[in-house]
């Protein structure tokens, strides 16, 4: 005979309730690891830079002064390029993210010197511009997927006949201050012997004045870079582009490593912005077609290896 007083699987007590010792403990089993999962799936992944520009109104983008055709500054001083249009995109996908559209631009200018440190210590939230993907370089920022594939080579005067590193035995190389074209000629000097003296300048329109000016007589950098300073001089067939390609420079927007839903909010934007055809459209109009100041046409199509990127989207850089 079963004891009243311990009910048991099919009593039902007077107050509809079930004692928890006895009928429920099968059903608390069931229900418990749904129980705690329940928090974890609505908990929503914080982003300090999200939270920042939610709360202020803006989103900062840091830029360049003359990195044609990437970031630099039109006769007005607005800056424009082809990584600036990219990352108009990217304030359009922040802006919806947070159902924000009327989030403004704030912008910072920075040189190659200045351009981390905006990102490290918060001054910028997208450095939009021409700066390497590198390794030393992902240790203290990160980095979306890359819009763009340089080469390291050389800009010098036609008339000095210059052709290759070896020509330049003793004479005086310039190149932009935080770049690593600079240090790269100084290892390649110091192996073959060329006594080759590197210099640096604060940015690209200094270095190129140095090569004008005689100062230098080579001025080592991204080849694309190299493009659009000759395009934008005077007389463009006054200078040459020359020597083998001496490293394979990704170029990528520039964002916290202390920030990983940022960087996933846009790295999904970029991925949209290759695999729909908009960076693609980006780049015939930068790269293909005339542009400011002097309505010059760069010429410059897509490599294979940029193609392939868009194709198949992603950060990891190989270097």
């Amino acid at each position: 005979m079963t004891d009243p007083a311990l009910p048991g699987p099919t009593h039902r007590s007077t107050s509809g309730i079930l004692p928890p010792n006895v009928t429920m403990l099968p059903r608390v089993r069931k229900l418990l690891p749904a129980l705690l999962v329940f928090p974890l799936m609505n908990a929503v992944a914080s982003s300090p830079t999200l939270d920042r520009i939610k709360a202020t109104g803006a989103i900062r983008l840091a830029h360049r002064e003359s990195s044609v055709p990437f970031s630099y500054l039109d006769a007005g001083g607005k800056p424009i390029g082809y990584s600036m249009d990219l990352c108009m995109r990217l304030v359009d996908a922040i802006r919806e993210n947070l159902k924000r559209p009327d989030l403004k631009v704030q912008y910072l200018q920075v040189t190659p010197a200045t351009r981390m440190d905006a990102i490290m210590n918060g001054k910028a939230d997208l450095e939009c511009a021409s700066t390497n993907n590198a390794r030393e370089r992902r240790e203290k920022v990160a980095f979306t997927i890359p819009h763009y594939i340089a080469n390291g080579r050389m800009l010098v005067k036609t008339a000095s006949g210059i052709q290759k590193l070896e020509d330049l035995r003793g004479k005086t190389v310039v190149s932009t201050r935080g770049s690593a074209n600079g240090d790269l000629v100084r290892q390649l000097s110091e192996a073959g012997g060329l006594g080759i003296t590197v210099v640096e300048a604060s940015d690209h329109a200094q270095s190129f004045a140095m090569l004008a000016d005689g100062k230098a007589q080579a001025f080592a950098m991204d080849d694309v870079l190299l493009a659009g300073m000759k395009a934008t001089t005077k007389n463009p067939a006054d200078y040459a582009i020359v020597g083998k390609t001496q490293q394979v420079v990704p170029y990528a927007i520039m964002l916290s490593k202390n920030d990983p839903e940022f960087k996933k909010l846009i790295d999904a934007a970029m991925s949209r912005l290759m695999e729909d055809g908009e960076a693609e459209r980006f780049y015939k109009k930068w790269f293909q077609q005339p542009i400011p100041p002097n309505n010059v046409n760069l010429g410059i199509p897509m490599s294979m290896l940029l193609r392939d990127s868009f194709r198949y989207p992603t950060d990891n850089a190989g270097n």
